[in-house]
C-alpha cells in the first residue's frame, strides 16, 4: 500500500440513522472522494424500515408500491446493482468506499476480498460462514448475506451487512409478484434458504462486540491502522443533497417503459419484454422492434434486472450500441463485443454469451 492514506483506514460508525441516510452516506463519500481521501468503511443501520431497489431495476415492476404506501415503507433506489430488498435495523450495513488500487482488479476477487473479514467475524461468533461466488455468504447451504458493488465518483464501492435478523414475511410481502401462490413460494424459499444470527446462535451478540471483532479482522487482513472518524463537511453536504434526490419521484421511478410481454404498435412495430436468467442474475429486456425487409431490427432497448454492473454507465453504452442492430447472432454478437470492450463493463456471472442469448430471445415466438 502506497501513501499515508493507504496505511490508515478511516472508519465512520454512524450508529442508527434515518432510513434514506443509511443509503446516501456511502454514495456521498464516493462522490466527495479524492486522491487524498482515505479508504473508508462505514458501519450503519437504518432507524426505521424501508425497501431499496437496485440501480438497474424498475420500482413499479419489482415492488408492491400500494402495500408499501399502506405500510408506511418508503422505497428508495441505490446506485448499486442487485435486487429489491426490505431493510431495517436488524442489519448492520458494512460499506466500503476505497481507492480502486486498494482492491483486487477482478470484480469477483473484490467480492472475495470484501467478505473475508465478515466471514472471519461470523466464525469467531460461532457461525461457520463461507464465501459462495459470485457475491454471497453462506452457512450450511443457506444465505446469510449478499454483497453489491459500484463505481461512484473516483471510488470503488462494496456493500453488504451483518444479518442479526431478517423479516422474511415482510420481504415476501413487499415484492410485486404475479399471484399470492407465487408470494407463498417466495416466503417458503426465504425460510428454507436464508438464515440469520438469531436463528444460528443461542443469543444475539451485542452490536459493539460484532463491530469490535470485525474491525480487528479488517486491521489484521488489510494490514492497516483503523482510525475512527466522522464524515467531512463536504461529505455531509453531499449526503444532504442525496437525501433529497433519493426521496424524489423522478429518481425513484426513473425509466418506465411499457411493461408487457409483447404489444403490437402497428404491423411493423412491436414492444416486447423478455427475461433471461443467468448465473449472475436476471436480465430483463424491454425492446421496441421494427421490421425492415422481413428482418427484425432492434429500434431501441432498455436493460434492467438484478445483476451487478460496473461501471453502471456501461449498461447505457450497451443499450446505445445495440440500437439499430438486426436481431441475429452475428450482428448482435459484434455489437455486444464492441460495447463491452468500449465500456469496460463487468457483470459477475454474466458473460458476453449471456447478453447475446438474452437479446436473441427477443425474436422467440410466444
Amino acid at each position: 500500500m502506497d501513501g499515508n492514506h493507504r496505511k490508515r483506514l478511516r472508519v465512520i460508525d454512524l450508529g442508527e440513522v434515518p432510513a434514506v441516510r443509511s443509503q446516501t452516506c456511502y454514495h456521498a463519500v464516493g462522490y466527495a472522494f479524492g486522491p487524498e481521501t482515505p479508504d473508508t468503511i462505514i458501519l450503519v443501520s437504518p432507524a426505521s424500515p424501508y425497501v431499496c431497489v437496485g440501480f438497474h431495476q424498475e420500482a413499479e415492476s419489482e415492488v408492491d408500491l400500494e402495500y408499501c404506501r399502506q405500510a408506511g415503507l418508503p422505497v428508495y433506489r441505490r446506485e448499486v446493482g442487485g435486487g429489491a430488498v426490505y431493510l431495517d435495523r436488524n442489519q448492520l450495513f458494512v460499506q466500503w468506499i476505497f481507492h480502486p488500487e486498494s482492491l483486487p482488479l477482478e470484480l469477483e476477487d473484490k467480492f472475495r476480498f470484501y467478505v473475508e473479514p465478515i466471514i472471519r467475524t461470523y466464525r469467531e461468533l460461532g457461525i461457520e460462514a463461507s464465501y459462495r461466488p459470485v457475491n454471497d455468504i453462506h452457512v450450511a447451504g443457506k444465505k446469510i448475506g449478499g454483497t453489491g458493488a459500484a463505481r461512484i465518483g473516483q471510488a470503488d464501492i462494496l456493500v453488504g451487512s451483518f444479518m442479526f435478523d431478517f423479516d422474511k414475511k415482510t420481504m415476501a410481502r413487499v415484492l410485486r409478484v404475479s399471484s399470492e401462490k407465487m408470494r407463498d413460494k417466495v416466503f417458503q424459499s426465504l425460510e428454507q434458504y436464508m438464515t440469520t444470527m438469531r436463528e444460528l446462535l443461542p443469543e444475539l451478540p451485542a452490536r459493539e462486540i460484532v463491530k469490535r471483532i470485525y474491525l480487528n479482522k479488517v486491521a489484521e487482513l488489510l494490514e492497516v491502522e483503523v482510525v475512527e472518524s466522522g464524515m467531512s463537511e463536504a461529505e455531509l453536504q453531499e449526503a444532504e443533497r442525496l437525501d433529497r434526490l433519493f426521496q424524489s419521484e423522478d429518481w425513484i421511478f426513473q425509466k418506465g417503459p411499457l411493461r408487457r410481454p409483447s404489444v403490437k404498435i402497428h404491423e411493423d412495430i412491436h414492444v416486447r419484454e423478455v427475461d433471461f436468467k443467468a448465473p449472475g442474475g436476471l436480465i430483463r429486456l424491454t425492446a421496441r422492434i421494427r421490421t425492415e425487409g422481413g428482418k427484425p431490427i432492434l429500434d431501441s432497448v432498455w436493460i434492467s434486472g438484478d445483476f451487478t454492473a460496473i461501471p453502471k454507465e456501461g449498461i447505457f453504452i450497451l443499450e446505445d450500441r445495440l440500437r439499430g442492430m438486426a436481431i441475429e447472432e452475428k450482428s448482435i454478437g459484434e455489437a455486444v463485443c464492441r460495447a463491452l470492450g468500449e465500456s469496460g463493463l463487468e457483470c459477475p456471472g454474466l458473460t458476453e454469451q449471456s447478453w447475446i442469448s438474452a437479446l436473441l430471445r427477443l425474436t422467440d415466438s410466444g
